[in-house]
């Protein structure tokens, strides 16, 4: 169910020239623990700019905007959508921040149904989750951490480092204290 829709969209989206990669639970599916996860997050490399043509492609992959695209879209980044034949509700976040922008060329590509679709690397995965800070995102960051030993931790630490002083947050400690809990 969630192979033939990741391949659904990374194909679609392959086909129409727009970056992407798989975040959230499913990338933790590809660089964690195994986990029971029920939507799909992904991160485009498109902004505002291109959200008529983000909008006539979730048609072309069979998926249904979930709020008004135009407005919410515009105030959120996110265009929450929903696969009527299986109910997954799959968002789509524009982005065009240089650290979403360099992320998207650390893509780890896995083969699902046929297709090669584009998934967060594992550092960044960690980033997203270490920046999130949920108690869920933590233990999947420990997750990762634990799977992942060649993790490239200075990339990892720069990008908390930056991201913990624009949100006034300890992102580097958070890393720190799952690496070495004691």
């Amino acid at each position: 169910m969630f192979s033939e829709l990741l391949a659904r969209i990374g194909r679609t989206l392959d086909e129409a020239g727009v970056t992407y990669m798989v975040i959230g639970g499913q990338a933790v599916l590809v660089h964690g623990e195994p986990r029971l996860t029920a939507d799909v997050d992904v991160t485009l490399g498109a902004g505002l700019d291109r959200l008529e043509e983000v909008v006539a492609l979730t048609r072309v992959m069979g998926l249904e905007a979930l709020v008004d695209p135009e407005s919410f879209t515009r105030e959120t980044m996110v265009l929450p959508c929903q696969d009527p034949a299986t109910e997954i509700r799959v968002d789509l976040i524009l982005s065009t921040s240089p650290y979403e922008q360099e992320a998207l060329g650390r893509v780890r590509t896995v083969s699902l149904e046929g297709h090669p679709v584009r998934f967060a690397s594992a550092e960044d995965l960690l980033i997203h989750k270490l920046i999130a800070g949920r108690p869920r995102d933590l233990e999947d960051a420990r997750g990762v951490l634990l799977k992942n030993c060649d993790v490239d931790l200075e990339l990892v630490r720069r990008w908390l480092r930056e991201y913990g002083t624009a949100l006034d947050l300890p992102l580097v400690e958070r890393l720190e204290e799952l690496r070495d809990p004691e």
